[in-house]
């Protein structure tokens, strides 16, 4: 059998702006948080009307997955903090991406998201840190 090999980062000082959530697009959000349940141990449990909370554990980072009830239904993005979203989004567009969704606050979390697309068109978020 040939072996697999495995790519892992090395463990080193943290800098920059820190990849804190995920978020998986879905027709259907019970069936898709039972999915990842089935197949990988994650704990499925409520988030807001529209998603599911998944949790990997471990080192591992959360997210949920979500039915938008409309187009894109499927998709798959990660979240990246930042203290200042309007100013995270201007040096993105100043550097070939374009803002795509948001700032919105998320209901009842205290945070604010968007959705930008760099510069090869794909989809990803920024997110607020959580409040101490």
């Amino acid at each position: 059998m040939a072996s697999r090999r495995v790519f892992a980062a090395p463990r080193m000082a943290r800098m920059g702006n820190p990849v804190v959530h995920f978020e998986v697009g879905c027709r259907d959000k019970d069936r898709s948080a039972k999915f990842f349940s089935d197949c990988f141990g994650w704990e499925a449990g409520p988030y807001h009307d529209l998603a599911k909370s998944l949790t990997p554990g471990g080192d591992s980072i959360d997210g949920h997955v979500t039915a938008l009830g409309h187009e894109p239904h499927n998709y798959v993005l990660f979240y990246i903090e930042v203290e200042d979203i309007a100013a995270a989004l201007e040096k993105v567009t100043a550097e070939g991406g374009a803002a795509h969704i948001g700032p919105l606050e998320i209901p009842g979390d205290g945070r604010s998201f968007a959705w930008f697309k760099d510069p090869d068109g794909n989809m990803l978020g920024l997110i607020t840190p959580k409040a101490d």
